[in-house]
């Protein structure tokens, strides 16, 4: 089916290329120049008069072909056709040509280029096309009506988006029909007429502009109504208290309030609790604290793979939470309110609660804002287990608390903190069982990259059971049991633990501060619901990081600031729209994970066509000699090009070596790029550019490469 498919495309390129060929080698286009015509005009008209019919269809069917291959020359033809067969006749056979000659352009397109642009280039083509296909219709009327936009380039594009045939036939008549009765009425004067330009005034032309634009602006008009309508309930101030205020300080609100304050706005920063949030208090920094211990418990272990011998250890636990606690106290100073007020931000403590689009509350103080960003975060999701109340469990937020090492440690939950949590307590000399509903940890990621976790789990002693269900606690005097569901074949286990972790996700803060009051829209992942611009539906109140969803990493949080703060001071006057393509995450197990963009699984779940490329880090001489040479990297680009869709790396210093990759897909550089980056020996890094260099070796044109074999050889004599 591909096959003859193929041969189908293969036919009409040769055809509608043979086509081009002739019409630029027999000069065509001087027989649909204005002065030709002009000195044919009375052959023509005499031709018309003897043979009235044969002129009419020869007039249509030319046309149809000039439209449909959009060869230059269509403008001369309607001018044609009304200075011959005048207005009505020229009128209707031109309106009529040029809709069946767009048709066929349309079809021709849908034909040759639909399947491969959309693939091709399905990233970048996602958001205009979700835009036009949502209101095609409408679309296609309006620049049918716009004598200044292409008209080869309408057909086109509306080849591009799923529009029936015959809806595109007759909203093109339609569109089309003002314009084609003007030119055929100007084709009256064609003895008069010099060049294009004397067709139609400025004004004219404006005109007729006019009538298409109106639609968009009635469109516009209406967003605006609709606009204003949501605000209705509310009245503006005639002053502002502040230009924005940012509730919540966490790393979404902080960089929210800093970029704002850069701007020389007024902002206000309100946090209830402490300023830092959940990334300073109890998510990345104690995580990567503990992590960091660990791994030094590991490498004791490993001592003597690096030549030491009668290497000991044996850890303290409340030292190695101490330490944690010591970092946090250190790093405190750098989200303070003191330091943020030395950077122009007004921060109050307390509960904040938005009363109108327009005014929020503190305590019992009200302050007016032209805009609200909302950087509540996330909090732990605990599952309605049956017993859960009788074993004290843990969460992330909780477990910070702790001073003993738990010995029998029950983690729920195969995500990032679940994984990177099981195993720097199993490194502490716990014995963790980890309990995954899913058929493997990290399901988000590619199997590869689950399997390579798992092997490495399993390598150190952590009980891992995927595919397996959490029923209920148990308790027996002070004995803890898990019963727990084998989905493969419904075997019910009893699980024994002295404590147990929920790493089952976070659930978006989004109750008791006003948002249900005043109707802010809920997304179905239960989060606040954005556009592009990070708007809800109220323009002037934003929402950031992990209360937005589905992306609760701090770095996206940070990001998400940056736009939030620039569009709140510049909004009504230009919007910037949150660019997730090249927004990077890690997981910090060890191996750590690091990913920016697609993977496998998300490159074929959105059909897009793409290929692999692949370094295996055993080989890298910097981790050989570190003693960590493992893992791999791998690169997906767009089909037969360099363009880097996605990078997912498992190494070592995964988190680091991956930065090299975001900047390259920030700034659009593909592996050809990348291949050209020098390195330092021996460095991780170098990796990226070996496999870039692999890559260009490999898609090395197979002409060229014939053509070089023979000069070599001829240059050898």
């Amino acid at each position: 089916m591909e096959s003859k498919l193929t041969r189908k495309n293969f036919i009409f390129w040769v055809l509608i290329f043979g086509i081009i060929g002739a019409y630029i080698s027999f000069d065509m286009a001087s027989y649909f120049d204005l002065e030709y015509v002009k000195t044919r005009y009375r052959y023509l008209e005499q031709f018309e008069a003897k043979n009235s019919f044969l002129a009419a269809t020869l007039f249509f069917v030319l046309y149809v072909l000039v439209a449909a291959l959009s060869i230059p020359g269509v403008l001369v033809m309607t001018l044609l056709g009304g200075a011959i067969f005048g207005f009505l006749k020229g009128f209707l056979l031109a309106s009529f040509a040029s809709t069946i000659g767009a048709t066929v352009a349309f079809s021709i397109s849908r034909f040759l280029l639909h399947d491969w642009i959309r693939k091709r280039f399905k990233i970048h083509l996602s958001s205009f096309m979700r835009s036009i296909e949502k209101d095609q219709d409408f679309y296609l009327f309006s620049l049918r009506m716009i004598p200044f936009f292409p008209f080869f380039l309408v057909n086109l594009l509306m080849g591009l988006t799923k529009i029936s045939l015959k809806k595109f036939y007759f909203i093109s008549q339609l569109g089309m029909a003002i314009s084609s009765a003007v030119y055929v009425s100007a084709g009256s004067g064609l003895a008069h007429i010099t060049s294009t330009s004397d067709l139609l005034s400025t004004r004219s032309l404006l005109s007729i502009t006019f009538l298409g634009v109106l639609p968009l602006l009635s469109r516009w008009i209406v967003a605006m109504c609709q606009k204003n309508r949501i605000y209705r309930l509310y009245s503006r101030p005639l002053s502002y208290d502040a230009d924005l205020i940012v509730i919540g300080g966490g790393a979404g609100g902080l960089v929210t309030s800093l970029v704002a304050a850069n701007a020389k706005a007024k902002v206000i920063l309100i946090e209830k609790d402490k300023q830092g949030g959940e990334c300073l208090y109890t998510g990345c920094v104690p995580s990567k604290s503990i992590i960091r211990s660990s791994k030094i418990m590991s490498y004791l272990r490993r001592a003597s793979e690096f030549g030491i011998i009668e290497a000991q250890g044996s850890i303290s636990f409340p030292s190695v939470m101490q330490r944690t606690r010591e970092i946090i106290k250190k790093i405190e100073p750098h989200d303070s309110s003191e330091r943020y007020r030395s950077l122009g931000v007004d921060c109050l403590k307390g509960t904040a609660t938005i009363k109108t689009p327009f005014m929020v509350q503190i305590d019992n103080k009200e302050i007016t804002t032209r805009s609200i960003v909302v950087a509540t975060g996330s909090r732990p999701c605990i599952p309605e287990i049956e017993g859960s109340s009788e074993v004290s469990f843990l969460t992330s937020e909780t477990i910070w608390s702790i001073d003993r090492l738990p010995n029998r440690f029950l983690i729920i939950g195969g995500g990032a903190m679940g994984c990177e949590l099981a195993q720097a307590f199993q490194n502490f000399g716990s014995n963790v069982i980890q309990i995954e509903l899913a058929d493997r940890l990290l399901s988000k990621e590619d199997d590869e990259v689950s399997l390579a976790i798992q092997e490495k789990f399993k390598e150190i002693g952590v009980d891992v059971l995927v595919g397996h269900r959490l029923l209920e606690f148990k308790k027996n005097g002070k004995q803890k049991f898990a019963i727990v569901q084998r989905l493969s074949d419904g075997t019910i286990l009893k699980i024994a633990f002295d404590q147990v972790l929920y790493a089952t996700g976070r659930s978006p803060n989004v109750e008791n501060f006003g948002l249900e009051e005043i109707g802010v829209k809920i997304s179905q992942s239960g989060g606040i619901a954005v556009n592009a611009y990070l708007q809800t539906n109220f323009p002037n109140i934003f929402a950031v990081g992990d209360v937005v969803g589905p992306y609760q990493h701090t770095n996206m949080a940070s990001y998400q600031g940056f736009y939030a703060a620039t569009n709140s001071i510049i909004e009504g006057v230009w919007r910037l729209a949150a660019d997730y393509r090249a927004v990077p995450y890690a997981i910090f197990t060890d191996p750590q994970i690091a990913r920016v963009g697609l993977c496998e699984r998300d490159a074929r779940a959105a059909g897009i066509a793409f290929d692999v490329s692949s370094y295996d880090l055993t080989k890298n001489d910097r981790l050989l000699a570190e003693g960590e040479a493992f893992g791999f990297v791998t690169v997906l680009t767009a089909e037969k090009t360099d363009e880097i869709l996605g990078v997912t790396i498992v190494g070592h210093h995964a988190s680091e070596q991956i930065a090299e990759f975001v900047f390259a897909m920030t700034h659009r550089m593909g592996l050809k790029s990348l291949s050209q980056v020098n390195h330092i020996y021996p460095t991780v890094s170098e990796s990226n550019r070996l496999l870039a260099s692999s890559w260009r070796s490999q898609n090395i044109s197979k002409y060229l490469r014939i053509i070089l074999v023979y000069f070599l050889k001829i240059r050898r004599g």
